[in-house]
């Protein structure tokens, strides 16, 4: 369980207020060039970005303005964006456009400006080319941008997913999404009426936006910092009573009860005067509760800044500023920030070396194999986020073992061990495995829970000396749920519950995979563990995939691309690269389908994702890309990455590929290929099995 306290920390380290008087300023959003923003990142080919929540823009990959020419061709971009990628009928167009009857040679003004867009946006398409952004279709024109590719959409998108989070996440993707709005949306087309409801739409989101960030900030204890963006707010909108709630259960909270009362007697005369209506339930109940003092009104949540404030002071107070203890106590720290979210994740990763490093320089060997061992952050994914700092982990934890005098407890050297073989994940070195099977025996003889789910992890991340070990997962998946579950270690059950879901995937035991998802998501909503999130949505679009009623390639692409919204920002990039276009790949691979990713970043999957690629009209080439191809690494994704070199060796006519990909696949006949990560597969290992079989029958006759 993540500690409340601890938690906070992380929150009043990053959150700040609104900028006062300015209802589109969110701190630092205007510090950054456009480029910056998230929803301007994206790899491959040249990419077009739009804007709406302000002036009508639009920005090239770089994050520099496209000329977009005169108010009328901005118009006609604003229109079809309005429209969400459906066709506009060019008389349409042309009315709203004009606004009154269009005149003489409005249809030919249209296409003439549509032309100079498409130029401006598509500034590298050969003359002839069909265009692929802004396309004519049936009777008129439609924008094909990608749904991520307005910052309106992506708004909607955030704020939504906003609502089902924890606080503290929920509080960074809306302060995100709230930094997008350089002012009032579509704001040269104010008076236009085919601009006016969804300027009100996007506008009343904004200001739920608003609420639910106030409501996040309460939720964390941090009134003080939402009372001023809430006075500014009610007095831009004094129809809105769930801001007149909150500004007061604020000021109540930060010990103002006169003035609670007074905002609450405001807005009773402001709702009277401008709308003629009493004030609703909510704001009525909530007054009477200030005045009674409800116990409700101040929950731990409420109190829990102030306390972690007392309790660091004294802290500081107490413990030298070069203790010893403030390294151990350190360490603590950034295990429990590590599972609260991206931010948490980085921080702690960044500081654990320099952590290292210092008691290194102190030279005491089991104060640095307590420093080293005491982070015992559990670990689902095989490939390490930052494969120089997982080599620098491994290396002090091998010095501090050889170090250790021979009286130090068998705990501090389990922890090293457990250490080595989870840092050691994906590499195929047997030191990984030895430490593995070393650290469990050892917790296993000391009967110490808490170190047995940690070697248990290490054991997990070793499990991949050759295909087909699903069932091996499975067991150790099991042991974790069962001694967690007896013993409150929170996230290691939830650990427990992932490589389950996995191993079921695996298996395409998709019923059971499913009840380890629910579990697991239980356990994080209980425990503030967001993270959990990111592996649960990848498993939906997996079992869309495998398991909808005949999902049409776009559909299973689009439940993917949600799935990959949310790595943004969680701090795994490790998990994050390629993984997107490896999904898509797989998803047409298996339906017979073209690849269709284009210049797609595959990041640490190109070599074995190469070969096939080129096979289709580069035979030679692919041939060549087969020969030096090394073994995939030992992780979630072996299988997977075999049967893209058994197609590309059939494809192609290698036997010795062939007969590779064959030996390396046949422990796994029985499972999905690559569903064992829970994220992606390439359908039954049998099936790939089957098509190696055939082609070297055929190409010994």
């Amino acid at each position: 369980m993540v500690p409340l306290l601890v938690s906070l920390l992380g929150v009043v380290m990053m959150v700040g207020s609104f900028a006062e008087g300015d209802p589109f300023s969110v701190p630092g959003a205007n510090e950054h060039p456009i480029s910056a923003l998230p929803w301007l990142a994206e790899e491959g080919g040249r990419t077009v970005r739009f804007g709406v929540l302000g002036p009508v823009t639009a920005w090239d990959e770089a994050g520099g303005v496209v000329d977009v020419k005169g108010p009328r061709h901005r118009a006609v971009l604003a229109r079809l964006i309005v429209a969400r990628r459906r066709v506009v009928p060019v008389t349409r167009l042309a009315g709203d456009l004009w606004q009154e009857e269009p005149p003489p040679g409005a249809v030919a003004a249209l296409r003439t400006f549509v032309a100079a867009l498409r130029r401006a946006l598509e500034p590298e398409r050969p003359p002839r080319a069909a265009p692929r952004l802004l396309v004519t279709e049936g009777p008129g024109y439609a924008l094909r941008a990608a749904p991520d590719a307005v910052d309106a959409w992506r708004f909607e998108q955030a704020v939504t997913a906003a609502a089902a989070l924890p606080p503290r996440p929920a509080l960074e993707r809306l302060e995100e999404a709230l930094g997008w709005w350089r002012g009032p949306s579509y704001a040269e087309f104010a008076g236009q009426d085919w601009a006016r409801a969804e300027r009100s739409r996007l506008a009343e989101l904004r200001l739920h936006a608003i609420e639910r960030r106030a409501e996040a900030l309460l939720a964390l204890g941090l009134a003080g910092e939402a009372v001023p963006d809430l006075d500014a707010h009610v007095a831009e909108n004094p129809w809105r009573e769930d801001g007149w709630r909150l500004l007061a259960l604020a000021l109540y909270r930060t010990g103002r009860q006169g003035d609670a009362l007074a905002v609450l007697r405001r807005a009773r005369g402001l709702l009277a005067e401008q709308l003629g209506v009493d004030p609703g339930p909510r704001l009525r109940g909530l007054e009477a509760d200030i005045l009674r003092h409800a116990p409700h009104l101040d929950p731990l949540s409420g109190m829990a800044g102030s306390v972690w404030a007392r309790a660091a002071a004294a802290y500081d107070r107490s413990v030298p500023a070069g203790a010893r203890a403030r390294l151990e106590s350190t360490v603590t720290l950034m295990r429990d920030l590590a599972v609260t979210g991206g931010a948490g994740l980085e921080a702690a990763r960044r500081h654990r070396v320099a952590a290292i490093a210092a008691a290194e320089e102190l030279g005491e060997a089991e104060l640095t194999a307590r420093v080293i061992g005491s982070y015992d952050v559990p670990a689902i994914w095989t490939r390490s986020d930052d494969a120089e700092q997982a080599a620098q982990v491994v290396a002090a934890a091998e010095r501090a073992l050889a170090a250790l005098p021979p009286g130090a407890p068998d705990a501090v050297r389990a922890r090293l061990l457990a250490t080595i073989a989870l840092e050691s994940r994906g590499m195929r070195a047997a030191h990984g495995g030895a430490a593995a099977r070393q650290a469990e025996e050892i917790a296993r003889r000391l009967d110490d829970p808490a170190l047995l789910a940690f070697a248990l992890n290490g054991v997990f991340m070793q499990s991949f000396s050759r295909a087909g070990l699903a069932g091996r997962r499975d067991e150790v998946g099991a042991e974790l749920v069962a001694l967690s579950a007896r013993h409150g270690l929170v996230t290691f059950e939830v650990l427990g519950h992932l490589i389950r879901l996995q191993a079921r995937c695996a298996r395409a035991d998709f019923a059971g995979a499913e009840e380890h998802a629910a579990a697991a998501e239980r356990l994080a909503e209980r425990h503030e563990l967001p993270l959990l999130s990111v592996f649960t949505a990848w498993y939906r679009a997996l079992r869309l995939d495998v398991t909808g009623s005949a999902p049409a390639v776009e559909e299973v692409e689009a439940a993917y691309r949600r799935a990959a919204a949310q790595l943004d920002g969680a701090g795994m990039p490790g998990l994050e690269r390629g993984l997107l276009p490896l999904a898509s790949l797989c998803t047409r691979v298996r339906r017979g389908l073209p690849p269709g990713t284009g210049e797609a970043d595959w990041g640490p999957y190109e070599p074995w994702v190469r070969p096939l690629l080129l096979a289709a009209d580069r035979r030679d080439e692919a041939a060549a890309a087969l020969a030096a191809l090394p073994e995939p690494p030992g992780d979630l994704l072996m299988e997977a990455m075999w049967c893209l070199v058994a197609r590309a060796a059939v494809a192609v006519g290698d036997r010795e590929a062939m007969r590779r990909a064959r030996a390396a696949l046949a422990p796994a006949a029985g499972e999905l290929a690559g569903a064992g990560s829970g994220l992606l597969t390439l359908g039954p290992v049998s099936d790939h099995l089957a098509a190696l079989a055939d082609a070297l029958r055929d190409t010994s006759t």
